[in-house]
């Protein structure tokens, strides 16, 4: 999805990079983006008020992640993350996030982030709760690459 814009993604995270984040190659080492990912979907459940990573009943393992690249991040860029949601099932949510350095109007990464719902003292699937399930279906923005 080189081509999708910001205004794609009903919710955007914005990150500094760190100094730390670029590699011997001088941009953003591929794994963090990873990192970033992670940071932009788990901050925006912990700030809907519902994940609770210490004593939450339910967690969210991931099952499934990739990430295309289309253009180098290096610090200091400063980095948007678009996060959507491409299809909410029964237990497991597929988020689709945009990678935007700076004010770029379009994605210099495009990535996926499976979450399958668990329960914390079983590690047994659960379907997602009815708050979650809430909270994520303002995300709900169906697209192209989006798997049947």
């Amino acid at each position: 999805m080189r081509d999708a814009r910001r205004a794609d993604f009903p919710h955007v995270l914005t990150l500094p990079t760190r100094w730390s984040d670029n590699d011997i190659y001088g941009h953003v080492n591929n794994v963090t983006y990873y990192s970033y990912f992670d940071t932009a979907v788990n901050s925006f459940l912990i700030t809907q008020g519902v994940l609770d990573i210490h004593a939450g009943e339910t967690v969210a393992f991931v099952v499934d992640s990739g990430c295309a690249y289309y253009q180098p991040l290096a610090f200091p860029d400063v980095v948007h993350i678009g996060l959507r949601v491409a299809r909410l099932g029964g237990s497991s949510v597929r988020y689709e996030l945009g990678v935007f350095r700076n004010d770029d109007a379009t994605c210099a990464a495009y990535g996926h982030f499976v979450h399958v719902y668990v329960q914390r003292s079983s590690g047994s699937s659960t379907p997602i709760p009815d708050a979650t399930r809430a909270v994520l279906q303002g995300l709900v923005r169906p697209s192209p690459t989006t798997p049947n």
